[in-house]
């Protein structure tokens, strides 16, 4: 399991993980594909969430 998927990450804050992040509005419409040592991009305009949470992880951790 990864240790990253429940926690915020704010915009301009490095990547723990590769994956794809879900804002956190509780919407479920905006997606981020994110490279782990990048840093997160910004939220959409039109987004109510304050950060990025890890809904699948691009290289499951045993």
């Amino acid at each position: 399991m990864n240790t990253h998927s429940g926690e915020v990450h704010h915009p301009g804050e490095i990547v723990p993980a590769s994956g794809i992040y879900e804002c956190d509005c509780g919407q479920g419409h905006q997606y981020s594909t994110d490279v782990e040592g990048h840093r997160f991009p910004p939220l959409p305009d039109n987004c109510s969430g304050s950060g990025w949470r890890l809904k699948t992880s691009a290289h499951p951790r045993s």
